[in-house]
């Protein structure tokens, strides 16, 4: 393992992915989408390791995370919560989850709790338009929730 800046440390296979695609076309969203992968998110330091070792300025890379939805920025909670909010779902009101979901947990969107357990976000669609309203924790998805069935689901992760 290499260590990197503010104690990131990459695992022998993200070092060994990077070198494999630091000189590939479309080498540096590969890149990124590994080391969300691996982390979570996308921290600042690994995207300065990165800047350095494919020879990318750090702007360019920040422009990458910045324009796809997709790369977070900051360390999401021990359980991300996604609202979907695509056509579907919005219609069938997936709005109340998030408010229901931010009213239990104290949690605004876009945040995480303070113990660090759980986060909120509103995701574009998870791809099950047919279940909608769905919200998925941790990869799990929740289809047809009703306001009722919010408590039920994150004692699950409690």
């Amino acid at each position: 393992m290499s260590e990197l800046k503010e104690d990131i440390v990459f695992s022998d296979g993200l070092n060994a992915f990077i070198e494999e695609w630091k000189k590939k076309p479309g080498n540096l969203i590969m890149i990124l989408h590994k080391i969300q992968e691996e982390f979570g998110y996308v921290p600042r330091a690994a995207a300065e390791v990165v800047a350095k070792r494919v020879g990318t300025p750090l702007a360019t890379i920040y422009g990458v995370l910045s324009f796809y939805h997709f790369f977070k920025l900051t360390k999401p909670g021990k359980h991300n919560i996604q609202v979907c909010m695509g056509t579907a779902c919005y219609l069938k009101n997936s709005e109340m989850l998030i408010e229901e979901i931010g009213h239990l947990l104290g949690l605004p969107l876009n945040e995480i709790t303070e113990d660090g357990k759980f986060s909120l976000e509103a995701v574009r669609c998870v791809g099950c338009c047919g279940l909608a309203p769905v919200m998925t924790i941790g990869g799990e998805v929740f289809g047809k929730v009703t306001k009722d069935q919010i408590p039920g689901i994150i004692a699950k992760f409690s």
